[in-house]
């Protein structure tokens, strides 16, 4: 049941708040604090029999949709996942111990084609539909409260009730627990952005730091004027759009037909090419037997090892063979014309394969084609080593690159692309039980597995055809002299581009040291232990927060980006396992128990 924020409830559903029932406090209530909800709901019947209990949620966006998914922001903007593939509730794939509670998935619930690629408004509405539900499933005497203010701190001893203090208010609010279920944050700058901005500031530029692109203001970017981009994933497309349809431009087949109020965007990256494309056919057949080479007999030996592990030394061979696995098991089975031992054979020989070398040499001659054999390292490193004689010739050549990626991701002759997918999700299940892996993987993930949909990337070819963006090329620099920025690459030796605008475009790192949530800030301060990457660490078994010396704090837990324990892409594919799912489930059970284990103490 639900109070403050929702449509009326008739007061014989709606219990009074009572001063002596025990309280949850979640702070974040968009899709992740919404999951929590709804898993609360699930295992309350069984774990929590008390008489009374307060949830109160604190989040000045709507909750359900949160900050990201809100329904005020451009209907241009799409999600970056077919409406197929976003759920918000478990099935038989989650291994969890509390029970599955199905529902739709956002094309069954918005009646849209499931290859719709639905705009975030949609999301919205689905993400305050869910919520709803959650709110309604809770047992009789739970109560749910929202307060659309920010939590600034959380105090308390560990074995008493916490303090949770808000913007706005003189008194806290009293918990029995609190579940941090923060999104995507806002950050302090780095020391090379903070000396951009602030030669931006003194010589009269345009410095438009990481960000969430819908909440930027994007006015001082100017007709014609070129601007230099910094960024080439899903932050760089949201920017794309609302710069040039968003200004009135339009397509028509492939041709971008400008509006004439578009800035010239120049855009660079480390790879120096965009992620790639959503894959747009669908799977048949039997899938990789997943996990083979990483799963949890593996995670579990990194675990125990009383050093530690380096994940390029320990987990990441253990990471390429798996998804060669997956790779190499779809080749085989399903277009055994394009190899040259029996998949038994080759099977067998790679499983004993004893490094790398061997694997590859394997490889080489059971598999013909070079364009069929799985090379994580040239994925990653797309124009290594590669140079272009003009601006112009890389252009064309980007192009082609882009054409070649719609082309292989779009074909279902290459679908052994679409078992690495499935090897990717696998390995990441895993790699959240180890936390403390570094940011890197992360990134490697999103650009292979959470690219662009396919129709973006056919926007960026008419865009570059028509003027509006141009290529920089791999590991970009940027630096700001004779009282502009200026950007060049080794991609293109000789060429360099000037411009008085500069766009960071992705999101803000999620570290606990730059955060400017003073709430992170503060818990940091009062022992909250971090990675050498910044993220805020977490028992990887219910999310409890960890102080230095690896104590999981009775009382606080924290789920999301921002920690050790992040998980793949903003929302969970359906019969895919869902690792935030899981740990949505094990958060809840673990706060249930708590309160359970306090009202039985308080009762005796």
């Amino acid at each position: 049941m639900s109070s403050d924020t929702l449509a009326p409830v008739p007061p014989a559903q709606q219990p009074p708040e009572r001063a002596d029932a025990p309280r949850i406090v979640i702070v974040g209530a968009g899709p992740r604090g919404t999951g929590l909800l709804e898993r609360l709901a699930a295992n309350a019947p069984e774990l929590y029999a008390g008489s009374g209990l307060d949830i109160h949620l604190v989040d000045p966006h709507p909750p359900g949709a949160g900050r990201i998914w809100r329904e005020a922001q451009s209907p241009l903007l799409w999600m970056n996942s077919h409406a197929e593939d976003v759920t918000m509730f478990t099935d038989e794939s989650v291994r969890m111990a509390g029970p599955v509670r199905e529902g739709p998935t956002l094309h069954e619930w918005a009646a849209l084609d499931g290859r719709t690629f639905a705009d975030r408004r949609i999301q919205g509405r689905y993400l305050r539909w869910v919520y709803d539900r959650a709110v309604a499933e809770l047992p009789p005497g739970v109560t749910v409260h929202h307060h659309t203010r920010r939590a600034l701190r959380v105090s308390g001893p560990r074995e008493g009730r916490q303090r949770v203090w808000l913007e706005g208010r003189s008194r806290p609010l009293l918990a029995d627990l609190v579940v941090l279920a923060l999104g995507h944050l806002d950050a302090e700058l780095d020391t090379q952005q903070a000396e951009l901005a602030a030669y931006a500031r003194t010589h009269g530029l345009v410095h438009l730091p990481p960000d969430f692109t819908a909440d930027s203001d994007l006015t001082a970017l100017g007709p014609g004027e070129p601007v230099l981009v910094r960024g080439f994933g899903l932050a760089f497309v949201d920017l794309m759009v609302l710069l040039t349809e968003g200004r009135g431009g339009r397509y028509d087949g492939d041709a971008y037909l400008p509006s004439g109020r578009e800035p010239v965007l120049y855009v660079g990256s480390r790879r120096g090419v965009p992620y790639h494309s959503k894959i747009g056919y669908d799977w048949t057949g039997d899938r990789p037997p997943l996990p083979r080479f990483f799963g949890p007999p593996e995670v579990e030996a990194l675990l125990a090892r009383p050093g530690g592990f380096d994940f390029r030394r320990d987990v990441w061979p253990l990471v390429e063979k798996e998804l060669g696995f997956a790779h190499y098991h779809r080749l085989f089975t399903a277009h055994p014309e394009r190899t040259a031992v029996a998949w038994s054979d080759f099977e067998e020989r790679y499983a004993a394969a004893a490094d790398d070398a061997e694997a590859r040499a394997l490889v080489a001659a059971a598999v013909p084609d070079p364009a069929d054999r799985l090379d994580l390292t040239a994925l990653d490193h797309p124009l290594d080593g590669v140079r272009y004689a003009s601006h112009e010739e890389f252009q064309e050549g980007l192009r082609g690159y882009v054409e070649a990626d719609l082309g292989r991701r779009h074909d279902p002759e290459h679908s052994a692309d679409l078992a690495v997918f499935l090897g990717l999700l696998s390995v990441y299940g895993q790699l959240v039980r180890l936390g403390g892996i570094g940011t890197w993987w992360h990134g490697f993930f999103s650009y292979l597995a959470s690219g662009p949909p396919g129709p973006r990337l056919r926007q960026m070819l008419a865009l570059s055809r028509a003027g509006v963006l141009r290529f920089v090329g791999a590991d970009m620099t940027v630096t700001a002299e004779d009282g502009v920025f200026r950007a060049s690459s080794a991609t293109v030796p000789g060429f360099s581009v000037e411009a008085r605008a500069l766009v960071e475009a992705r999101l803000p790192e999620p570290t606990l040291g730059r955060a400017r949530e003073g709430l992170l800030r503060e818990l940091h301060a009062d022992g909250a232990a971090e990675t050498p990457d910044g993220l805020l660490r977490v028992d990887p078994d219910d999310g409890r927060i960890l102080d230095a010396a690896g104590r999981p704090h009775p009382r606080r837990f924290a789920l999301g980006p921002y920690t050790d324990g992040r998980t793949p892409g903003a929302f969970t594919r359906p019969h895919t396992g869902g690792p935030a799912f899981r740990q949505n489930d094990a958060t809840a059970r673990a706060a249930l128990a708590l309160l359970r284990d306090l009202a039985r103490r308080t009762a005796a």
